[in-house]
């Protein structure tokens, strides 16, 4: 079994800048924004508001995020279980539920039902 270290911060950083400057980019940028969004949300432990890019999938109002190096990342175990609020950065930003779950070949994916 291979073991993914966590990355270090600052690639981690690099990686999403690059990825946010991709969104705003003129021509680049409504190829980037059908790919990848900024989600929002709240920790369900610290309480603390975070943000940060990942590639979606969209089928009207349902999205599904697929983590990529699932175990390497925290941020999707805040929606386990009955999962909770989460917003996406789609239309101008649109509020939705999210519920995490493991695949039966161990990926992890996001189910985001839009609001509204």
């Amino acid at each position: 079994m291979i073991t993914v270290n966590r990355l270090p911060r600052r690639l981690v950083d690099a990686v999403n800048s690059r990825v946010l400057a991709l969104r705003d980019h003129p021509r680049l940028g409504p190829w980037a924004r059908r790919r990848f969004t900024t989600v929002t949300y709240t920790g369900r432990r610290s309480g603390r508001t975070f943000s940060l890019p990942v590639g979606y999938h969209r089928d009207g109002d349902a999205v599904t995020i697929t983590v990529m190096l699932p175990d390497a990342k925290k941020w999707w175990r805040n929606f386990l279980g009955e999962g909770g609020p989460i917003t996406l950065d789609l239309d101008g930003g649109r509020d939705g539920h999210a519920v995490a779950r493991r695949t039966a070949r161990g990926q992890v994916e996001v189910a985001v039902r839009l609001e509204g």
